[in-house]
């Protein structure tokens, strides 16, 4: 497993790696740090991004921040692809704001330190993770929503079958387009177009794709859409707004879709296509077919390394995405325009987005 330090230091932690779901309670003052015996009696299913993940706490405000993040499962129809074993510290007093979270690994483990008295650890292999957090925290549903869920996600997706894509999704019904590229390439900007257009989104920046049943979909986690302060200018409900938040350094919008008469929902979607977008100086807008080899070669690009285990359930989510027909989008000027050929390409005229096929204009 690859992982990279995300900023700056934080006390590393050392837990058991095997956790198993029916012990007693121990000792509170015991050396056990991260009191892997701890009663965790509150217990439930989710759907997270098309893995059932089973959650043990001993937090109410956790099982509330995942049902805001995840599908609430009454009785999972299929086995349980990772198990979360989370523990609330009421005694601790860290309060935010939060440093940026340190991420390190070796073979199957990974460490995941939010601060000094917060962190995970994902044994990937057996795929469990274990975590101590603050009560402060544990309150932070926003900061679970946007960070903690999401890291944990990108962790654990090669073990559970996962391929995660540096991608924004959006759909129509029960099909959508996945929208790749690099952090410049306006996948954000033209989601937010095609929102406009009557389309929902599934996903901002990390798009997650699973294979059930023999059936690929795409699923995303409900965060807003972030967008930089130059798309403000095509937008009219953001053209005399200010950015209100920052990150990394850089002023940015975040859009509830709801608030500008899309629809925002975690429902997964079928992948139509995939389109790698390359954003041109100039008006254009031109749809290249790429073949199989190019299409795995800049998804591979992206995806963390795995251990063998995970690698091999993976592959088999990855053979599924690479029989979706992928384009290379060309594209310039107003992103409107662009999500009015879009849908007419792979909506309106289907027979377009065949393989093989390709337009320009």
């Amino acid at each position: 497993m690859i992982c990279q330090k995300i900023g700056g230091p934080c006390r590393l932690l050392f837990l058991p790696t095997r956790v198993d779901d029916d012990v007693d309670d121990v000792d509170m003052n015991s050396r056990d740090f991260f009191h892997a015996h701890v009663e965790t009696h509150l217990r439930e299913h989710y759907s997270a991004a098309g893995a059932v993940c089973s959650l043990s706490t001993n937090c109410e405000q956790l099982l509330e921040a995942a049902r805001g993040s995840f599908l609430p499962i009454e009785t999972p129809a299929e086995p349980v692809d990772f198990y979360l074993r989370l523990w609330v510290d009421d005694t601790n007093s860290a309060q935010p704001p939060w440093p940026k979270p340190y991420v390190r690994g070796l073979g199957q483990h990974v460490f995941i330190g939010f601060d000094s008295d917060s962190s995970m650890l994902a044994d990937v292999g057996e795929r469990r993770v274990m975590g101590r957090f603050s009560a402060a925290m544990a309150r932070d549903t926003t900061y679970w929503k946007t960070v903690i869920f999401p890291m944990l996600l990108s962790v654990i997706a090669g073990s559970a079958g996962l391929v995660e894509l540096h991608a924004s999704c959006v759909a129509r019904d029960q099909e959508g387009l996945v929208l790749l590229g690099s952090s410049c390439a306006g996948k954000s900007t033209l989601a937010m177009a095609l929102i406009g257009a009557g389309f929902r989104l599934l996903s901002d920046d990390r798009t997650f794709c699973s294979i059930k049943q023999g059936k690929l979909s795409a699923h995303g986690l409900p965060r807003p859409l972030k967008l930089r302060r130059d798309a403000a200018a095509w937008f009219e409900e953001l053209r005399d707004q200010e950015p209100g938040s920052v990150q990394n350094g850089e002023r940015v919008f975040y859009c509830e879709p709801n608030r500008f008469g899309g629809r925002q929902g975690l429902p997964a979607c079928e992948p139509r296509a995939l389109l790698f977008l390359e954003r041109q100086q100039s008006p254009r807008f031109s749809l290249i077919p790429l073949e199989k080899d190019e299409v795995r070669s800049r998804i591979e690009r992206d995806l963390l390394a795995e251990v063998p285990g995970a690698v091999e359930k993976q592959e088999r989510t990855l053979e599924n995405l690479l029989a979706v027909p992928a384009w290379q989008l060309l594209y310039g000027g107003s992103p409107q325009a662009i999500a009015d050929q879009l849908e007419l390409a792979f909506f309106s005229r289907p027979e377009l987005s065949k393989p093989g096929s390709s337009q320009s204009h």
